[in-house]
């Protein structure tokens, strides 16, 4: 009995303590998250009132690239990968200075067009500020990479009003198949409070259509797996299109000023000759998609180039709202191809399962698909998010997350280790392989010649 009332009473506390911590966490990233996005729209506001306000994409680029090379390195990139690797690598240390410079670095990519996303920053925000609060009270290393990852979640919820969901693409995007549920508490926490801290500050947030009712008939099963492989494959070439981007611009033997000007400049190509849509955040093509208007044939393809070239040069974004694009104009294409009537359910679904091929989150996917568009929704999507995160396979847009599971049990990978080492090791392994059948056949050929 004495047993059971000091475990009830140490379980007791400990609510208490996340509740608190969680709590202080939501209501820092909800504040921050708050004022990136109000500058955000302020500045992006102002510049689109100006003709051909992409030109100054270059200057943009390269002084986003500046701020992030000498006052916080930590800042490079999309977000959430160093999150990702911070939490892995370094118990969830992120210096505070990376808060500051990569909301205004962010704020000056998005503003003059660059092709990224605010969810990034955000995730980035709410986890440094977490690290730092857990510095202040200086918890152990244990807690402090609990708070850091509260810090996430409630920077994804916050950003895209979606609490339940962004809390768990918290958790989810850290380890492929496998999820920290001594964090799932706090994370709940740290997203609502987030969600309504960013809601008391003004934020404002989407408001989509709402599917009700059965949405497609028992007939359509198979399409929507076909949709689900679709989707995986776009999402693959995304992954791929932003590794060679990324490659291509470090094997250039150029300053970083160098290529942040001929990363902007590729992108006004692109939006002088191709279409401006291409660039920026792009949230009125994806309403218009999920409306159910009909998207340009080549949306998916260049969208995915815009954004490759943007995080590939030095601009500072997230990656999930280009997902959320081209995953819109995946399913719309797809609805197109197979001449459906209704193209605003084929890009919906399109949009999360995407999401989940992309990010290997197909249960936050499946989520935010039922908060953002009803429960009408959840079996279809939920459906073509897990075929797309099962035809993606080992390969992320977050390339330190961590495998977790076998997608597979035919596919013999290293559990445990990042994904982005998957391909290299695999590389290594065969090219070991290779070099022992060739040792063993030069040994079978000297001792043939040997004479005795």
């Amino acid at each position: 009995m004495k047993n059971k009332f000091y475990e009830e009473v140490t379980l007791f506390a400990s609510v208490i303590k996340w509740t608190v911590y969680a709590a202080i966490v939501g209501a820092l990233a909800g504040l921050a998250t708050a004022c990136f996005l109000r500058s955000l729209a302020w500045t992006s506001a102002e510049l689109v009132k100006i003709p051909n306000y992409y030109f100054s994409l270059p200057l943009a680029i390269l002084a986003s690239a500046f701020l992030v090379k000498w006052l916080a390195p930590d800042a490079a990139g999309h977000g959430t990968e160093k999150v990702i690797e911070a939490v892995h690598k370094h118990m969830g240390k992120i210096p505070l200075k990376v808060v500051p410079v990569k909301l205004v670095a962010t704020v000056i990519t998005l503003a003059c067009g660059g092709s990224a996303g605010k969810e990034g920053p955000c995730a980035q925000i709410g986890a440094g500020l977490a690290s730092a609060f857990g510095g202040l009270l200086r918890l152990d290393n244990v807690d402090r990479k609990k708070l850091v990852i509260c810090g996430i979640s409630a920077g994804f919820a916050t950003v895209f009003g979606t609490p339940v969901a962004g809390a768990l693409f918290g958790l989810e995007v850290l380890v492929l198949g496998s999820m920290m549920y001594e964090v799932l508490f706090p994370s709940f926490v740290a997203g609502i409070i987030g969600f309504h801290v960013a809601t008391l500050m003004g934020v404002e947030y989407s408001q989509h259509v709402t599917f009700v009712g059965p949405l497609l008939s028992g007939g359509k099963f198979l399409e929507i797996i076909l949709l689900g492989m679709w989707c995986g494959l776009i999402a693959l070439f995304l992954i791929e299109t932003m590794k060679f981007s990324h490659r291509a611009f470090d094997w250039l033997p150029w300053h970083y000023t160098l290529k942040a000007l001929l990363g902007g400049t590729l992108l006004i190509v692109i939006g002088k000759f191709l279409s401006p849509s291409y660039l920026g955040l792009g949230l009125d093509s994806i309403d218009a998609g999920l409306k159910g208007n009909v998207m340009p044939i080549g949306a998916v393809f260049w969208k995915s180039i815009a954004t490759s070239i943007t995080l590939g040069c030095g601009g500072s974004g997230g990656i999930v709202t280009p997902i959320f694009y081209i995953g819109t104009a995946a399913g719309n294409l797809f609805g197109q191809i197979f001449h459906e009537p209704n193209l605003a359910i084929f890009s919906a679904i399109g949009m999360t399962a995407l999401l989940a091929g992309a990010a290997n989150t197909p249960i936050a996917a499946s989520v935010m698909a039922i908060e953002l568009f009803g429960p009408g929704i959840a079996p279809h999507a939920a459906l073509a998010c897990m075929v797309s995160y099962l035809i993606v396979g080992y390969r992320s847009v977050y390339p330190s997350q961590l495998l977790g599971i076998r997608k597979s049990a035919s596919h013999k990978i290293t559990i445990g280790m990042p994904i982005g080492e998957v391909g290299r090791t695999e590389f290594v392994k065969r090219q070991k392989t290779l070099l022992g059948v060739i040792d063993n056949v030069m040994d079978r050929i000297h001792h043939k010649d040997d004479p005795k």
